[in-house]
């Protein structure tokens, strides 16, 4: 009833603001469609050749591209701009800003219309402990805990709506920690049995595949068993993993190598989350890592990847430490680095490379970390300083400084790190088999979101791809790169009716000016919407017009291949 709701309004009062956008008037002959999208130049999703024509829809689908005869209660003219599928972000960490403001801005002013979420971390399952603890931890942002599984989370945004469409993968450190706890435990044979029911329960709900993060503590504590135990189970539910490897530096080649034994393994079609060589002594190892990845592939093993279009990654302090001193959560940690004597051990840990963990203080410095969120209002004026500065301003060293800054907070303290090559990144954005993610949160440049920094790729990671990459470098034609925002990962997901501009898929779809579409945000001015998106439908009904959101909610929740068949 609400969707119907949206609808009509949307059908009714759509209609005046179209027309003064010199859209074409209906009156005269009855109405043959809700939405007709006149004289775009058509973008399709497959990577086919443009064509100029129409886009009808009729609810909340496409019902026939081309050249239409009929007229649409509201008609949009698409002259001159391009039209293509809703963009798909491959790893979004919108999770919580969707609670706080459904209205998705930094993504739905890019043209995305469906998050996915789930890089090691999920919404659910969660228990009671896990209730308190994350409740206990929320910072800026806060919101009580209203769900128990993954799938009751999705439902939950949903009901409340959104502006965007949301799906996710059930985090393999979520499973852990219901079942483990935080500590570094290896689990017992009934444990795993129970992991690997709680992702066969998260796939019946409509989870899309296994995600890892394995670089930070609890996840990292997974050995390559226990991931192809769990990944196992979203296999024979049609679903794939996808993994923030256990290292993007130093050891990143027998990184790719695990994830290619736990796909071969389990079954699963396997991705990567936000390829990158990070730190500049790796740099050279692009080429080495792609033919690893192309020769999996050769063997008929469906490995793809995701990346940013950046050169600096944004995580935490927790990445610049080793993780024995975190084991237990956040609480443990802080408790262990008021010990003098672990300290000590830390700080000369935090120098060298990890020997069996990912050092990003090592691979960026400290004049290239970047401290962007604080929960601690006292703190919050450092945002936007290196931590050299921080440490220079304290007469105190990088590596005490970072342990001092964690224990004030009592967070991991969001940090950017620059840490990549953009030589690296123009020539990943070549490789046919990536696609795209923002790695950040959708929210909106106002409110409680200013409270702390950003990573600019928050308000402009696919923006910057069709503009920079796309029109001013011409790295990759326009209509490859829409297929790789759209029919690529819809694809990779196992999404059958989503990705593509064809009559009987959901009528996600975006108008956008290529000439003119660009990011905004930088590192130092991160709050800045994307500009040159114009218009953005997300099941039939507009989230965005003539480049403003409308309050909209119509977003829904995309269940993956195994939704009430994984039993």
């Amino acid at each position: 009833m609400k969707l119907r709701r949206l609808i009509t309004r949307y059908a009714t009062a759509a209609i005046l603001p179209f027309a003064l956008a010199g859209c074409a008037s209906t009156q005269g002959s009855p109405a043959r469609y809700d939405v007709v999208i006149r004289g775009g130049t058509i973008y399709d999703g497959t990577g086919s050749a443009p064509t100029t024509g129409d886009v009808a829809i009729n609810g909340d689908r496409i019902v026939a591209v081309g050249t239409i005869e009929g007229a649409g209660r509201s008609e949009i003219s698409a002259r001159g701009m391009a039209v293509a599928p809703g963009f798909i972000n491959m790893l979004s960490w919108a999770t919580e800003s969707l609670i706080i403001d459904p209205r998705s801005q930094s993504d739905i002013r890019q043209g995305v219309t469906l998050e996915v979420m789930g890089e090691g971390w999920s919404m659910g399952p969660v228990n009671a402990k896990m209730k308190a603890d994350e409740t206990a931890r929320q910072g800026d942002l806060k919101f009580p805990i209203e769900w128990t599984t993954l799938g009751d989370y999705l439902s939950y945004l949903e009901k409340r709506g959104v502006a965007t469409n949301v799906a996710s993968f059930v985090g393999a450190a979520t499973v852990r920690v219901h079942e483990l706890g935080e500590g570094d435990v290896d689990p017992s044979p009934e444990q795993l049995s129970r992991m690997r029911t709680l992702v066969r329960k998260a796939m019946n709900e409509g989870a899309m595949g296994v995600g890892s993060s394995l670089i930070y503590a609890p996840g990292s504590y997974a050995e390559t068993d226990e991931l192809v135990a769990l990944t196992k189970e979203a296999g024979r539910c049609g679903g794939m993993y996808i993994s923030h490897m256990r290292s993007e530096g130093d050891r990143i080649e027998q990184a790719v190598a695990e994830l290619i034994e736990i796909s071969r393994r389990s079954g699963a079609p396997a991705e990567i989350y936000h390829l990158k060589m990070a730190g500049k002594d790796n740099h050279a190892k692009r080429e080495a890592v792609v033919r690893q990845i192309e020769a999996a592939r050769s063997e008929g093993l469906r490995i793809t990847a995701d990346m940013y279009t950046y050169t600096a990654g944004a995580t935490g302090l927790d990445a610049a430490m080793p993780t024995w001193v975190q084991a237990g959560g956040v609480e443990a940690w802080i408790e262990r680095l008021k010990d003098p004597a672990i300290r000590a051990r830390v700080a000369a840990e935090m120098k060298a490379p990890g020997s069996d963990w990912e050092n990003l203080f090592h691979g960026a410095g400290a004049d290239k970390m970047i401290l962007v969120g604080f929960k601690n209002p006292a703190l919050k004026p450092l945002t936007g300083k290196t931590l050299a500065e921080v440490a220079a301003m304290r007469n105190q060293s990088p590596e005490q400084t970072a342990m001092d800054l964690v224990i004030e907070d009592g967070t991991r303290v969001g940090t950017v790190y620059f840490l990549m090559s953009e030589d690296n990144v123009r020539e990943q954005v070549k490789l046919p088999w990536m696609s795209f993610g923002s790695d950040a949160a959708s929210q909106s440049a106002e409110g409680v979101f200013l409270k702390s920094g950003a990573h600019p790729r928050t308000y402009g990671n696919f923006a910057r791809l069709l503009g920079r990459y796309v029109r001013d470098e011409k790295l990759i034609t326009l209509a490859e790169a829409v297929h790789r925002l759209s029919g690529l990962p819809a694809r990779n997901l196992s999404i059958t009716d989503r990705g593509a501009l064809r009559p009987g898929y959901f009528a996600d779809v975006v108008v956008f000016d290529p000439a003119t579409i660009a990011d905004t945000a930088t590192f130092e001015a991160p709050h800045r919407y994307a500009i040159g998106m114009r218009d953005v439908l997300v099941n039939g009904v507009a989230a965005l017009r003539d480049g403003e959101p409308t309050g909209a909610t119509p977003g829904r929740a995309v269940r993956g291949p195994g939704f009430n068949r994984c039993r």
